[in-house]
């Protein structure tokens, strides 16, 4: 077997990493979209709204403003279907990154500035979860067809 002279050996490393480095680094560059389900107790729809647009799609708007946040879609559904299928509330999120999307701290600089009265925010915020019969968050992912 033939040596591996170590100047060979560091250009084939640092290749190795390089590459790894630039798959990481596009995957930060790339949007992330979190399509989060919301399903209201019956006869709570307007208030799960009224309460959603109160509280949380500020913040949310907060985070557009600083850009870490592209884009935020609700829809809701027209028709019913069944009961175990049924979801009120679509909202679509769509991330500038992977990072953004997953930040704990996305919202969270901006609730005392909003929200002065925290006690009242809480209060409501506990109560747009208390109305809900479920949510669920799906990670949405890009196929390329092409490929």
């Amino acid at each position: 077997m033939k040596k591996i002279s170590t100047s060979v050996l560091l250009a084939l490393l640092l290749i190795a990493n390089f590459s790894v480095f630039a798959q990481s680094t596009s995957a930060k560059d790339e949007s992330f979209t979190i399509e989060g389900y919301y399903k209201v107790k019956w006869g709570h729809q307007a208030e799960f709204l009224e309460l959603y647009k109160k509280n949380h799609y500020p913040l949310l708007k907060k985070a557009i403003e600083k850009g870490d946040l592209l884009s935020v879609t609700l829809e809701k559904t027209l028709q019913h279907g069944t009961e175990d299928g049924r979801w009120d509330y679509r909202v679509t999120l769509v991330f500038k990154n992977v990072q953004a999307a997953f930040d704990p701290n996305l919202t969270e600089p901006y609730k005392k500035a909003l929200y002065p009265d925290q006690a009242t925010f809480k209060k409501e915020e506990a109560r747009r979860f208390e109305i809900l019969d479920a949510h669920w968050d799906v990670q949405v992912g890009k196929e390329n067809l092409d490929k």
